[in-house]
């Protein structure tokens, strides 16, 4: 990226010199950084920490660093939703690449490993409660990369066209866009123990995922036609919210990133686990030692 001037109302810097949102001072950051939607989950990430070097809390957005097994890490709480990992990638980002004394862009860029841990509903039938399936391609329902200059380079394009066409999206809605978790990070972080698969952020948890309460949808077929899609043989595996635009705009910006959700609910056989806190304790034991 050019070295720029960003102004203040671009960038805002809190009176005590932290990001705006997040209340992180650069100094705090970590290059590993554990991802997870709940505040409260950010406690049981840490609860495997050796040490901890500090906790802040701003809203939705908690975050507590220290070390595992002698590596600096923090885990950072975002929230629900793919318009919170646009504030909470673009503030990591400004942490990491931006002086925050001369608001210029800073010469040498610094690259974040994240790894954004949550839960998913599944799409195909043989995904049993419990399994961790890694988002090796997402599909964004969400439209928030396509606001960003370079969106194509970073997208399966052919990808975007077929399942289009394949489910009949509407041209109401946002435009889909595919992209895929860094491959490296991928194949550190997975493992014979772990589904890669190809992963939809909604933009809602109710009618953009097809669930019908008292609204009715405007498109009831298109869970069918999901489910019933291939691309090159593969299948759309799961539901989530947060990892097409955590995994496009780390493209974007250079940093590695992907997500892995535990199956909490299966769609297709109607079946969810209320009690899946242990599940998603043992993969959070997983990532740490694999991260």
């Amino acid at each position: 990226m050019d070295k720029r001037h960003i102004e203040s109302s671009e960038m805002i810097i809190n009176p005590d010199g932290t990001i705006f949102h997040l209340h992180l001072h650069p100094s705090q950051l970590c290059d590993r950084i554990i991802l997870v939607g709940d505040p409260g989950r950010v406690d049981m990430v840490a609860s495997f920490f050796d040490t901890r070097t500090f906790e802040v809390s701003s809203r939705e957005f908690h975050t507590i660093g220290g070390t595992y097994k002698g590596k600096p890490i923090m885990c950072l709480s975002h929230g629900i939703g793919p318009d919170n990992i646009d504030i909470v990638l673009n503030e990591l980002d400004a942490l990491a690449n931006v002086d925050f004394e001369t608001r210029e862009v800073k010469p040498e860029h610094r690259t974040l490993t994240l790894v954004r841990i949550g839960t998913s509903g599944a799409l195909q039938p043989e995904l049993i409660l419990g399994t961790p399936v890694i988002a090796e391609h997402s599909i964004g329902f969400d439209g928030v990369l396509n606001y960003y200059a370079g969106r194509n380079r970073v997208a399966d394009l052919d990808f975007e066209r077929a399942f289009c066409e394949a489910v009949n999206w509407s041209s109401l809605l946002p435009a889909p866009y595919v992209v895929k978790a860094d491959s490296d990070l991928v194949k550190q972080i997975g493992g014979d123990d772990m589904v890669c698969g190809c992963t939809i952020s909604a933009v809602g948890f109710y009618g953009p995922q097809g669930r019908e309460l008292r609204l009715p949808l405007a498109n009831p077929d298109l869970n069918k036609n999901i489910e019933a899609f291939r691309y090159k043989g593969r299948a759309i595996t799961n539901y989530e919210m947060e990892s097409a635009p955590l995994q496009g705009l780390a493209l974007l910006m250079g940093h590695r990133a992907m997500t892995v959700c535990s199956i909490i609910a299966n769609r297709v056989n109607t079946t969810a686990s209320p009690n899946y806190k242990t599940a998603i304790h043992d993969l959070i034991k997983t990532v740490l030692d694999r991260i």
